[in-house]
């Protein structure tokens, strides 16, 4: 006997198991999808997420590549001038609170004409509004000005930074003591290898002769030698250390791939430092080559 075609009531039941079927797969499938493209955004926001760390003891400090190639800056002209780095240390944690250690062409609260890392004010006599804008320039001239202060490498960082600022807010330096002391202990060399920047890879080519360029503007002659991809120099001790981690700073700037010095090695790929056969006396600086 034919068998009957199945009832109306039937095909209903059956098209709603098919559609419910066919909408758990499809929820399946973008759940799945959304689970993976969250972690894919999570894995891609950890690897481009650049910064720079400073670890002295047990204390880590972090800041952005722009903030660090600053604090870098500051730290090297107090090298250069022979200064302790105490001093460093209240210039960096000054530069925190007044500019966030960025470069700033606007006006705070400090008043409506201050400019530069240390929001310095042309109408207070700090130099011209481009001169100001400078960062060599305004490192050099916060340090004149603190210099003049007698026994200031022993009087706390707010009195120090107050009496060179005349901050409304002078009690905010104290704030920043930690991360400056930290910057600077590692960016004067006298905590080695204390830098450490994760990047990620170079946008292009670098040029070992801008990164001498841009060294020996802060830090005057350097003698470095030069070939296509690699800056050496005859720098040693803490002064070297200061240079190589100068270096590290500013990695993201410069398309610098390796730094080493006196046995270590600073690796842009794998971050942190590691052990090799650099010499003593001498800073490695190896930039980014030419893609083929």
């Amino acid at each position: 006997m034919p068998s009957r075609p199945p009832s109306a009531a039937v095909r209903r039941r059956r098209r709603q198991v098919r559609t419910g079927v066919m909408l758990a797969a499809l929820v399946t499938v973008v759940t799945g999808g959304s689970v993976l493209a969250v972690n894919q955004l999570e894995d891609s926001e950890v690897l481009v997420r650049e910064r720079c760390s400073a670890t002295v003891g047990t204390d880590t400090f972090e800041l952005s590549p722009t903030q660090a190639g600053n604090a870098a800056l500051i730290s090297g002209v107090a090298v250069a001038r022979g200064l302790p780095a105490r001093a460093a240390s209240i210039a960096i944690a000054t530069a925190i609170q007044e500019s966030r250690l960025e470069n700033i062409d606007y006006g705070d609260d400090a008043g409506p004409d201050s400019r530069g890392l240390f929001q310095q004010r042309p109408s207070q006599g700090w130099g011209t509004e481009e001169q100001i804008m400078s960062p060599l320039y305004a490192t050099g001239a916060f340090y004149d000005a603190l210099v003049r202060i007698p026994g200031y490498e022993t009087l706390p960082i707010t009195e120090a930074a107050q009496i060179v600022q005349r901050s409304a807010h002078p009690e905010a330096y104290a704030d920043h003591e930690p991360e400056g002391r930290a910057f600077a202990s590692a960016l004067t060399g006298n905590s080695p290898a204390a830098l450490d920047c994760t990047l990620h890879e170079p946008d292009g080519a670098g040029d070992p002769l801008a990164v001498s360029a841009a060294a020996e503007e802060v830090f005057g002659p350097l003698g470095g030698v030069v070939d296509a991809t690699t800056l050496t120099l005859d720098v040693s001790g803490t002064s070297g250390w200061a240079v190589a981690q100068w270096a590290v700073a500013n990695a993201s700037t410069f398309s610098i791939t390796s730094v080493s010095h006196s046995g270590l090695q600073w690796g842009r790929a794998e971050g942190g430092w590691t052990a090799t056969t650099s010499e003593p006396g001498i800073v490695t600086v190896t930039v980014a080559g030419v893609t083929p």
